[in-house]
């Protein structure tokens, strides 16, 4: 039985045409698809589905003209279509080289393009396909890439910044195209898809975050790309494995591949998706007619296409990314030592494989941001006040050891003999610059107070303490080729426990207070947590006595690359925690985006300069969140009266492409919107901006369905006039507030009156 099966009964005749009021139908008297067996994606149109005719029409209104209404209306898109192209690139393009200096984050974007034009190496929160494309645009202006994108800085002569933006607009003139054919597919009309897509051309926020060197132009188009796609996996949902249906399931899966690579926010664009198609196969298991093979089928193509290919297109991303990136840069901390030693510009590479006694080594941590294993003069201002042991990301003389036999023990002459070190070897790490010996006892570290702490001791070649005493364990060798276990560089990943008290040398993740300058702590994890806080590996090694490895013996995996990057990815949002204790007039809050009630300078606002200042249009905005807010009251209206065996509608059909199309766009407003109330992360306004491209949508589409529940299925004159006068009023207020997204050179406070909030900083600054 399918999931509205029961609805066959009487009492479904009655529930379906109304009680009370209403007259009550017998079951007989239905339309014939009530009368028969039908899953929740049968409608009533849904024979027609495939046709010119109801393509056209949308599935809302049935082709009753001759031939030559359905040239018309195929001609009518196509119109459109050239209306809202045209529009959109004349918006996008408008004086887009007038501000000849860097405005905002192209300060950030601009600089990370030239990264790729110089093939250095940079760590950023993003995915790379979107920096990618915007060195690509640099790469097509011949940019040699020393530019350096400082913020206000103004442009030379050399540098095409013109061109550039040009290219990233290009991204954003697609928008209100897609807006049209997305909701002619959900079944809206001409009218109400033009009304969508005008929504989306005049925002001002839209407009002008596209006119940048940024990345949300080319995430809109991307997340833009992906409801298309899914519209048409709806629209094709009744004719499985067919050309159409194929074409589309692909194409959603190319999209996806392309939102997620361009920023992670495009994985709430997987999430839509997903539960779309979750629900979609559900359905499909309930069809008695659909064979265990077919259905198994239908799991089969949803997994290739939905995430064999995102995931293939995502790491190709990246592969590209490390090709290109192949020279040292800012960003070789956040990766592993093995990685740096594989770019050109490192020490790192021409090094000795085997570490032997007598070698000088730098250890780095496995935790990401830990850094290396350092050691100053300093001491501890309590416990036992020995010279402080800490964790250190930058490259310098205190970080160097050397590895020596333990007290008592000699191993030959050092400029004769090689003994290498071993899993199980007990070894002392001397440090180069003090002569103290890495140190462990039973007192409390000085954060993390359940662990002991890890101090610099003892200078006397004589003294026999073994609580310098360290084992060697051998974890993980990258490189199978080591029967012997040997400790080797860059390639082993080891632990140092503690001879006497049996504890680990750990990277705690927690900074020392100021008297370590913020260092990171090393401790002696007593309670034995074998994670990777406790693995180490020899970053440098120096030993004139050893060859260097060979080439292939330091290969860095791709996958393991990969995964790493995409932790420090993580790591590196995690920590863009707003600062309580500072004010920032850029940073907003999730409730402050849908009522506009704050805008952004997107650079200084002297009165001669160029300014411009990041809003939305408030006919697109208020009116979208209203419809946003009233939409699901509406919905749940409606579902209660079908509950309670009151309908207001003719068919099962016109309530189910009603629940799928507001499942689109309203869920997808929702899932761009609500999980930033949940994030820890710095918020900006552009965060919402995908959000608001499902909204405008939305609004378009609920103003059409509610005027064709009180007019029935045609559209009313008034309705279309209504339609009409909103298009109007978007595009007014568009042009009102157009010298924010164009830019103006005059004082702000001639703009005094286009300041409709009093939080809105137009003309002053807040306090």
């Amino acid at each position: 039985m399918t999931l509205f099966e029961h609805r066959k009964t009487d009492n479904a005749a009655a529930a379906l045409n109304g009680r009370g009021n209403s007259a009550v139908v017998p079951a007989s008297s239905l339309p014939p698809r009530y009368n028969e067996k039908s899953s929740l994606f049968e409608t009533d149109d849904d024979e027609d589905s495939d046709k010119p005719s109801a393509i056209l029409s949308c599935g809302t209104e049935k082709q009753t003209t001759s031939h030559s209404s359905g040239w018309w209306q195929g001609d009518r898109n196509m119109l459109n279509l050239i209306a809202l192209t045209l529009l959109s690139a004349m918006t996008r393009f408008y004086k887009i080289g007038r501000a000849n200096h860097v405005v905002w984050d192209e300060a950030h974007f601009g600089k990370f393009g030239a990264y790729y034009v110089n093939h250095t190496f940079y760590h950023d929160v993003h995915p790379p396909l979107a920096k990618m494309l915007v060195g690509f645009s640099e790469i097509l202006t011949g940019f040699d890439g020393s530019f350096t994108f400082s913020s206000g800085q103004q442009y030379p002569e050399n540098v095409n910044y013109t061109f550039m933006r040009i290219f990233n607009a290009s991204f954003g003139v697609p928008l209100a195209p897609m807006a049209y054919f997305t909701m002619l597919n959900l079944g809206s009309s001409p009218n109400a898809a033009l009304l969508g897509g005008l929504l989306v051309c005049f925002d001002n926020a839209l407009c002008t975050i596209s006119r940048f060197i940024l990345l949300d132009a080319i995430l809109l188009c991307f997340t833009a790309m992906s409801v298309l796609s899914l519209s048409g996996m709806y629209k094709h949902r009744k004719s499985p494995f067919s050309v159409a249906w194929w074409k589309w399931l692909f194409a959603t899966g190319v999209s996806l591949g392309l939102v997620t690579s361009s920023k992670w926010v495009g994985f709430l664009a997987v999430a839509l998706v997903g539960l779309y198609t979750v629900y979609e196969l559900y359905d499909i298991f309930g069809d008695e007619e659909i064979r265990a093979g077919s259905y198994l089928l239908h799991w089969a193509a949803r997994a290739v296409a939905l995430i064999a290919i995102p995931l293939a297109i995502y790491m190709l991303c990246f592969m590209v990314h490390f090709s290109l990136l192949y020279k040292s840069g800012s960003g070789d901390a956040e990766m592993d030592s093995l990685f740096q030693a594989n770019l050109q510009g490192t020490g790192l590479k021409n090094q000795p494989l085997d570490v032997a006694y007598g070698s000088r080594v730098t250890i780095k941590s496995a935790i990401q941001g830990a850094g290396l294993l350092h050691s100053h003069v300093d001491t501890y201002p309590d416990g036992s006040k020995q010279q402080q042991i800490t964790g250190y990301t930058h490259k310098d003389q205190n970080n160097d050891w050397i590895l020596k036999k333990v007290h008592g023990q000699a191993y030959g002459n050092t400029t004769e003999t090689v003994e290498f070190i071993r899993d199980g070897d007990i070894v002392r790490m001397m440090h180069k610059h003090t002569s103290r010996n890495l140190h462990s006892h039973q007192v409390k570290a000085h954060v993390s107070k359940r662990d002991w702490e890890v101090s610099g001791y003892g200078m006397d070649e004589n003294y026999n303490d073994p609580n310098d005493h360290w084992r060697v364990e051998v974890v993980e060798e990258r490189f199978a080729r080591n029967p012997e276990r040997r400790l080797r560089t860059l390639t082993t990943r080891f632990r140092l426990r503690h001879v006497i008290q049996n504890c680990a040398l750990r990277a705690s993740g927690k900074p020392l207070p100021q008297w370590a300058w913020g260092q990171a702590e090393i401790v002696c994890d007593r309670r034995n947590h074998l994670d990777d806080s406790t693995l180490w590996n020899i970053e440098s090694h120096v030993n004139p006595l050893l060859p260097p490895a060979k080439a292939d013996e330091l290969r860095s995996p791709f996958l393991r690359n990969f995964i790493r990057l995409n932790m420090a990815m993580a790591r590196s949002n995690n920590a863009l925690v707003p600062d309580q204790d500072k004010y920032d007039s850029l940073t907003s809050a999730p409730y402050e985006w849908p009522i506009m009630r704050l805008g952004l300078r997107m650079c200084g606002w002297d009165d001669s300069k160029i300014k411009f200042w990041l809003t939305g249009n408030p006919v697109v905005w208020w009116l979208s969140t209203l419809a946003v807010v009233l939409g699901p009251v509406q919905m749940l209206y409606y579902a209660v009266r079908i509950q309670r065996g009151l309908s207001d509608f003719a068919s099962f059909g016109e309530w189910e492409r009603h629940l799928f199309a507001t499942g689109i766009l309203w869920g997808g407003w929702a899932l761009h919107y609500l999980p930033f109330y949940l994030m820890g992360r710095v918020t900006y306004l552009h965060h919402y901006f995908p959000a608001l491209y499902f909204a405008a949508m939305y609004l378009a589409y609920i103003i059409e369905w509610n005027a064709r529940r009180i007019t029935g299925s045609a559209l009313s004159p008034t309705a279309k006039s209504v339609m009409s006068a909103l298009g109007i009023a978007a595009i007014a207020n568009f042009m009102y507030f157009a010298p924010f997204t164009f830019g103006f050179d005059y004082p702000a406070k001639e703009l005094a009156s286009r300041k409709w909030i009093s939080t809105w900083n137009i003309y002053d600054t807040p306090k």
